[in-house]
């Protein structure tokens, strides 16, 4: 992307980041540190200039597994390469978005084994904090840059902060305090009493996000924090982040609404958007942690097995007329003559079945399959398929062709 995509004046760490250079016809670009901006982008080449509408229907319900890049320190959970899935929605104005994406991404851990009692999510919103900003004087411009200074708290601490909002923003030392102190509140309720917004339009959004919650069955993963801003200056309205309750790890994912994003692209209207992005390389600790890292075994549906040289071209047609009926298949690269090489490489793959390519079958258009898996009666597991029907090769192995074999080999066996 264009360096310029990302070259926003709000003392982000993102901008420290990037891997950027000068490309060989002087344009200045840089590896994609995050997805967002990109999105905006897209979204900005489906709007009309003359009236800035959306030339597609909304909402826009997009994701992604981008490669990101960011020059930082490697650590645990954090290296300067990564995937990024992310889920982002266009032209959804109320907070039934966050409810959705927030769903998802609880879908996402249960789906993986992660439970409410190991990960949680944390919520804030910077409409509600720009409330107590603009009660405390902290003028409009300053906004984003004290977002990015306040998400600091866990890495510099409370004193370090407040010395920030003091010395970049120009904050008096008790306002500073003031709003630090605002965000240890460990519910609405309290943020709100702390920061004297009262029951304010700001609040009453965030607590309607809680009841969502609620009704769709993932309030127990939820939680308010109003130390949680998010490092980037975009956002807009309720943020979050998602977190491992046994404190080992950093932050797992995070998101929030940046309804002026595209605005700052040129947009010639504010278009409300809400999105988070989720990285590999924290949840795969996660997982290791909790135990729960799923194994993917190398499968595949068929290896064909030539009996001889001369077989070889035959079991390369065969294998052909497997893959054309959808099946991924592994030439056994060797000749086969002695059958227990064909099994120890059907082993070796995690293969589901077998299928020998051998002259006396042949001569006859058949081709030998053995089941490899099923939980059958050996003497079903082996089939002879005719070449002219391997399309249909599953219905030879069907739980009905199998329960008709089994039936007639019992009356065979009585008469």
């Amino acid at each position: 992307e264009k360096v310029e995509l990302y070259e926003r004046k709000a003392g982000e760490e993102i901008t420290e980041q990037m891997y950027n250079f000068t490309d060989k016809e002087g344009a200045k670009v840089t590896l994609r540190p995050e997805m967002t901006p990109s999105l905006a982008r897209m979204v900005l080449q489906l709007m009309r200039s003359e009236t800035g509408d959306i030339a597609a229907m909304l909402p826009l319900k997009w994701y992604s597994i981008p490669q990101c890049w960011r020059f930082e320190t490697t650590q645990r959970g954090r290296k300067r390469e990564h995937y990024q899935w992310n889920m982002d929605m266009v032209g959804v104005q109320g907070i039934v978005a966050e409810a959705e994406l927030l769903s998802a991404v609880v879908a996402f851990f249960e789906s993986v084994g992660i439970t409410s009692k190991e990960v949680g999510l944390k919520v804030n919103s910077r409409k509600v904090l720009g409330a107590v900003l603009e009660k405390a004087g902290v003028p409009g411009a300053k906004f984003a840059e004290t977002c990015v200074i306040i998400d600091k708290l866990d890495k510099i601490g409370a004193e370090a902060v407040e010395k920030e909002l003091t010395q970049k923003v120009g904050l008096a030392v008790d306002v500073g305090r003031r709003i630090v102190q605002a965000t240890t509140a460990k519910t609405l309720e309290e943020f709100a009493e702390l920061a004297g917004v009262g029951e304010s339009e700001e609040v009453q959004e965030m607590r309607k996000l809680f009841e969502l919650a609620e009704d769709y069955g993932i309030a127990d993963w939820l939680q308010f924090d109003a130390s949680v801003v998010r490092g980037l200056a975009y956002y807009t309205g309720v943020v979050f982040e998602g977190f491992d309750k046994a404190g080992v790890l950093r932050a797992i994912c995070g998101g929030g609404r940046y309804d002026r994003l595209l605005s700052l692209y040129g947009s010639k209207k504010e278009v409300p958007c809400v999105g988070f992005g989720f990285g590999d390389c924290v949840i795969i600790e996660l997982l290791k942690e909790k135990k729960v890292l799923p194994e993917f075994p190398a499968t595949v549906d068929y290896v064909v097995a030539a009996y001889n040289e001369e077989m070889l071209g035959k079991a390369m047609r065969v294998a052909r007329l497997l893959r054309q009926a959808g099946k991924s298949i592994d030439v056994l690269p060797e000749v086969a003559k002695k059958v227990k090489k064909a099994f120890k490489y059907a082993d070796r793959v995690g293969a589901e079945r077998i299928a020998f390519v051998a002259p006396d079958e042949w001569d006859n258009g058949l081709v030998r399959i053995k089941d490899l898996r099923s939980d059958i009666a050996e003497d079903l597991k082996q089939q002879d398929v005719p070449i002219g029907d391997l399309a249909n090769i599953d219905r030879y192995f069907s739980k009905g062709q199998v329960a008709k074999a089994e039936a007639a080999a019992g009356e065979a066996a009585t008469s």
